[in-house]
C-alpha cells in the first residue's frame, strides 16, 4: 500500500508544481486552443488559452511509475520491481500521447482547429494498438500467466476464446477486439474533453476503481492460501493499481490548474493518452466488457455523437440533441458549465459505483 501513496503521492506532487512553469512557457511561445467555429459561442472566450497540457501528465506519470519502483528497491520493499503488465499499460498510454501530441503540435502550428489527418490519426493510433495487442500476448510470467488473453472478459476471462480457430486465428481477432476497445476509449474521452475539469474529473474515478480492482485482485490472486474458486489469474495485478494511483494523482495535479476557469487544457495529448490507459486497464485485468459501465459516462457522450450523425444522415438534416457531444447539447439548454461539469461527474461517480457493484458482487455470488 505504500508505494501506491508513494507513487500517486509524488505524480501530484509532480504535476501540480510543473504545470505552472509549461503553462508560463506556452504561453510565452503563444500555443494555444484554437477553438472550433461550430462550438458554443460561450466557448470563444476560451481561444488562446495554453493546450497540450497532457505532455505533463504522461511525463508525471512515466516518471512516477519508475521513481516509485527505483525507491521501493533502496529501501528493500520491492516485491515484483517493474512488471510487463505496467510496461505494456504505459506502452499504450504514451503512444496514444504521442499521436495526440502530434495532432496538437499541427493544430497550433497551422493555428487551425483540425490537426492530423483523418487516415493519419487512424493510421498512427493502429500502429500502436496493434504493438500493444500483439506484445500483450507474450511475456508469461512463472505461472504461464500473460499480461493479456485470447477469451473475452466481463469482470474475469469467459469460455468466449478469440482462439477458437487456433492461435493465429486468434491473434487476428484479439488485435481487432484490442484496437476496437482502444479507438471506443481514446474517442470517447476524446469527446468528452470539453468543458472545462469534465474529462480529468470523470478519469480520476474510473482510475481509482481500477486501483481499487487491482488490489482486490492481488488479494484474491488464484493459488494464495484459500483463494477458493473465486480467484482471479490476472498478471501483475498490484502494478496495475499502482499505476492506477499514479494516474490518480496526476489527474488531481492537473485538475487544480484546469477547473474553470482552466488556466490549460489538456488537449489531444491529455485525452489519448487517458483513453489509452483505460483501455489497458480493462484489457490486462480481463475486464473488458466491465469497462462499458465504469466508463458509461464516455461511452453515453460517445453515443450522442453517433446517435446525432446518424439521426442528421437520416432524417435529412434533423438533429436529436441541440449540439453533440452531449455536454453542449446541456450548455445550449441554459445549464451554466459548471453546471454541466459538476452533474456529468455525478452520472459517473454512478457509473463507477455501478460497476464496481457488479464486480464485487459477482465475487460475492461465486462464494
Amino acid at each position: 500500500m505504500i508505494a501506491l501513496i508513494m507513487g500517486a503521492g509524488i505524480s501530484l506532487v509532480f504535476t501540480m508544481a510543473t504545470m505552472p512553469i509549461f503553462i508560463r512557457l506556452l504561453t510565452k511561445k503563444q500555443y494555444g486552443q484554437v477553438v472550433r467555429d461550430d462550438g458554443p459561442t460561450s466557448h470563444a472566450i476560451k481561444s488562446g488559452t495554453p493546450t497540450m497540457g497532457g505532455v505533463i501528465i504522461v511525463l508525471a506519470v512515466i516518471l512516477s511509475y519508475f521513481l516509485t519502483h527505483g525507491i521501493l528497491t533502496l529501501m528493500g520493499r520491492a516485491t515484483s520491481g517493474v512488471t510487463a503488465s505496467g510496461l505494456l499499460a504505459l506502452l499504450l498510454f504514451a503512444g496514444m500521447g504521442l499521436v495526440g501530441f502530434l495532432d496538437d503540435f499541427i493544430k497550433i502550428a497551422k493555428k487551425r482547429s483540425l490537426g492530423l489527418r483523418a487516415w493519419e490519426k487512424i493510421v498512427l493510433q493502429a500502429a500502436v494498438g496493434i504493438g500493444f495487442a500483439v506484445l500483450a500476448l507474450n511475456f508469461p510470467n512463472q505461472n504461464g500467466l500473460t499480461p493479456a488473453s485470447t477469451a473475452i472478459s466481463f469482470v474475469r476471462d469467459t469460455n468466449i476464446d478469440l482462439a477458437f480457430a487456433g492461435p493465429l486465428a486468434g491473434l487476428i481477432l484479439f488485435v481487432l477486439w484490442s484496437n476496437l476497445i482502444v479507438t471506443g476509449t481514446t474517442n470517447g474521452v476524446n469527446l468528452t474533453d470539453g468543458l472545462d475539469g469534465l474529462a480529468a474529473g470523470a478519469s480520476i474515478m474510473v482510475f481509482g476503481a481500477y486501483t481499487l480492482i487491482g488490489i482486490w485482485q492481488n488479494n484474491q490472486a488464484c493459488g494464495l492460501p484459500g483463494s477458493g474458486n473465486v480467484c482471479y489469474t490476472v498478471r501483475d495485478p498490484m502494478d496495475l493499481a499502482l499505476l492506477g494511483a499514479i494516474l490518480c494523482g496526476a489527474l488531481i495535479g492537473f485538475l487544480w490548474w484546469n477547473a474553470k476557469p482552466a488556466k490549460i487544457f489538456m488537449g489531444d495529448t491529455g485525452s489519448l493518452a487517458i483513453g489509452g490507459a483505460v483501455a489497458a486497464f480493462a484489457i490486462l485485468s480481463r475486464t473488458e466488457l466491465l469497462l462499458v459501465v465504469l466508463a458509461g459516462l464516455f461511452v453515453m457522450i460517445a453515443l450522442s455523437v453517433i446517435i446525432q450523425v446518424g439521426f442528421f444522415k437520416l432524417s435529412g438534416g434533423k438533429r436529436v440533441f441541440k449540439m453533440a457531444p452531449l455536454q453542449h447539447h446541456f450548455e445550449l439548454s441554459g445549464w451554466a458549465e459548471e453546471n454541466v461539469v459538476v452533474r456529468f461527474w455525478i452520472l459517473g461517480g454512478l457509473f463507477v459505483a455501478a460497476g464496481m457493484g457488479i464486480f464485487y458482487s459477482e465475487w460475492v455470488v461465486g462464494l
